[in-house]
């Protein structure tokens, strides 16, 4: 029996055993609430972050009973056992940058991995081989390793976490899931003439409407300003320079199997409509919800089922305007270099997002423009000659990334 009927068969019996990498951060934290308030659902049986936050992450250990936690950082497993102990809980205690992963393959029913960055890549795959089902919130992992998870991956033991993936997936037709083909639940192959194109809506950010030369001059305080989403550091300045869209656009294509000339961004201000489908017929169905991800994380948790009260709903008796506008590309020009990398394949994809990483980095200290974030990845992109011909390695993907992010800083070095 396939990891996703398994679990649709025992929907409704006990609570589901869960663990959540990268609990600390903006995803993990909103996991722990959604468990916190359904103890009949859900039982953590596991912990994972990187070591930067190791109060909040004995915390959530010791109130939520688990009985293992992991710290990438090696150097703050002392520290964390002493938190433990203080908070009264007995916790094992697994340390260094093999333990995250190791911990994703912990007996259990799903794995949340919310790290952030390339690091997923390892946890996404252990949890795989394991057999677990895994929600997805961190897309970097499908997007550099894309053939090695999709190698791996059984039919429909992805739920992706992206509100827009997650969007998507809610407009394709329910198929059981021993029909299943594709990684994503939601998805038919059955009917792939009847899918017209994917629709991913974008905020635009806080710089929506500015030109490339109105972009110079833009801080890192305005870039950390979204208009909609409370995210992470990084995801935020992506989400202003559109990378994290273009980040998207791959995920949608290889969770979907959807072609690059069928996936459009639009631009959605209010973040309503998270993402669209698109038919052959000319209806299109698209998910609503409040700019909330606890919406989406509640349901790669508790998937077939969702959760009731995880976040407001959409308030339908209040007036309301939603607007579309199509995307600046000149202004914007991550979502067309990302369609570019993503069909060149290989290790094209892992090259963008670690140059990006370190772009956005310098960006962040304040030795790097706004503009040169895009312009840097671009650049390095433009130099590297990806893999083809063979089967990607997980050695390749690591391998491009760290030429990456030398060439990046090379790059970044040279404008300072």
């Amino acid at each position: 029996m396939r990891i996703a009927e398994q679990l649709a068969a025992a929907t409704g019996t006990a609570p589901r055993d869960v663990v959540i990498l990268g609990s600390t951060g903006s995803i993990g934290t909103q996991a722990v609430d959604i468990v916190r308030r359904n103890p009949d659902r859900f039982r953590v049986v596991g912990l994972a972050a990187g070591g930067g936050r190791v109060d909040l992450l004995a915390e959530q250990a010791a109130a939520l009973d688990v009985p293992v936690v992991a710290v990438a950082d090696a150097a703050q497993a002392a520290r964390l056992a002493e938190r433990l102990t203080a908070h009264g809980s007995g916790a094992k205690v697994l340390a260094g940058a093999e333990a995250v992963a190791e911990l994703a393959a912990h007996p259990c029913d799903v794995v949340l991995n919310g790290v952030n960055g390339a690091l997923g890549l390892e946890s996404t795959l252990a949890a795989l081989r394991a057999g677990r089902l895994l929600a997805l919130a961190n897309k970097e992992s499908l997007i550099i390793g894309g053939p090695l998870v999709r190698d791996l991956a059984e039919p429909g033991q992805i739920v992706p976490v992206d509100s827009e993936h997650f969007a998507l997936a809610q407009c394709f037709p329910r198929v059981p899931a021993a029909e299943l083909t594709s990684l994503a639940q939601g998805h038919v192959d059955a009917r792939p003439q009847e899918v017209a194109r994917l629709v991913v809506t974008a905020s635009g950010g806080p710089f929506r409407g500015r030109s490339r030369a109105e972009l110079d001059r833009v801080t890192p305080a305005e870039a950390l300003a979204h208009p909609t989403w409370a995210m992470g550091p990084v995801i935020t300045v992506n989400s202003a320079t559109l990378v994290n869209k273009g980040l998207e656009v791959i995920e949608a294509h290889l969770l979907f199997d959807v072609g690059f000339d069928r996936i459009e961004v639009v631009v959605h201000p209010q973040s309503i409509i998270h993402s669209m489908v698109e038919y052959a017929d000319g209806s299109t169905l698209a998910q609503a919800s409040p700019p909330d991800m606890r919406i989406p994380i509640a349901y790669g948790l508790s998937w077939p089922e969702r959760v009731s009260g995880a976040a407001a709903a959409v308030d339908w008796t209040a007036a309301q305007t939603w607007t579309f506008e199509p995307l600046d590309g000149a202004a914007f020009p991550a979502v067309g270099l990302a369609c570019e990398v993503g069909a060149a394949g290989g290790t094209a994809p892992a090259v963008y997002n670690a140059a990006n990483e370190e772009a956005v980095a310098a960006f962040l200290a304040g030795t790097l423009a706004f503009p040169a974030i895009v312009d840097t990845v671009a650049r390095v992109v433009s130099e590297h000659q990806p893999a083809a011909g063979h089967s990607l390695t997980l050695d390749e993907v690591y391998a491009a990334d760290g030429w990456a992010r030398r060439r990046a800083r090379e790059l970044i070095s040279a404008t300072v």
